[in-house]
């Protein structure tokens, strides 16, 4: 129950309360001076409608890029594990546990990158490069334990494919959706329920008392609900949404073995 509620709360905040406002006071406005005026409902769905749509459309593929790199970082640190533990004869457990580490630190610094604020980027991807590069630099030793050279340039290409990965996610985590579409619809999400109280007016003349407003009352609910699952998807680290990317180091590393 708790979790259906927490949905709702993440879909239904202190915006949908003022344009629910705004949009029944401009209603009631129109209804006491009989302001009255049939406008076009198909000026909603091109105004805010598909413009939101389309941006949840774009949000929701970016969502599902991410998943993807995400995937091929833990799947390539996995196959880097393997190499150690695999290609190397009777590879020591000290130079597995450092491996772990290694790969614990460069989670640990995706995690925390992707789940600050944009303008803290610069600094702390200087931690995810050190951490590629350490990883580098162990590929290198080990050669020194036996690994021979065409498995050390398969072990590079992980490596390599790790980095793509990161890039690729760091793009998506620091470019958004077209910022002046979103500002066009937040714009509009606020002006068209005020503008439309005079068509609210002229379309609920033989409702009951009370019912006037239920109409004002679900068009700003669902204009700034669907506003609402566009935020929340358009950055997917943020870690404020149940469609989140979420980062998984502990459990990451507990099932390398």
């Amino acid at each position: 129950m708790l979790k259906y509620i927490s949905r709702i709360v993440l879909i239904i905040n202190w915006k949908t309360f003022l344009i629910t406002f705004l949009s029944i006071a401009s209603t009631a406005f129109c209804l006491h001076y009989e302001i009255k005026a049939d406008f076009p409902l198909t000026l909603i769905g091109t105004a805010i409608v598909f413009p939101i749509v389309f941006s949840i459309g774009g949000a929701y593929k970016r969502r599902e890029v991410a998943l993807d790199e995400y995937g091929s970082i833990k799947a390539h640190g996995r196959a880097l594990f393997f190499a150690v533990s695999h290609w190397l004869e009777n590879p020591p457990e000290a130079l597995k546990t450092e491996l772990k580490d290694h790969l614990e630190s460069l989670m640990t610094s995706c995690k925390e990158i992707f789940t600050q604020p944009v303008s803290q980027l610069e600094a702390y991807e200087k931690e995810v490069y050190n951490s590629f590069n350490t990883l580098s630099l162990f590929v290198k030793k080990m050669r020194t334990h036996g690994l021979p050279s065409g498995e050390a340039s398969r072990s590079n290409q992980f490596l390599s494919k790790m980095m793509i990965s990161f890039e690729r996610i760091k793009h998506i985590y620091q470019y958004r959706t077209p910022r002046t579409l979103r500002t066009y619809s937040d714009i509009f999400i606020v002006v068209l329920p005020i503008i439309y109280g005079a068509h609210f007016a002229e379309s609920v003349t033989s409702y009951s008392y009370g019912l006037q407003f239920a109409v004002p009352v679900l068009f700003s609910v669902i204009l700034v609900a669907l506003d609402n699952i566009q935020s929340h998807l358009e950055n997917p680290f943020d870690q404020q949404g149940e469609d989140d990317v979420h980062i998984n180091v502990d459990k990451f590393i507990r099932n390398l073995e």
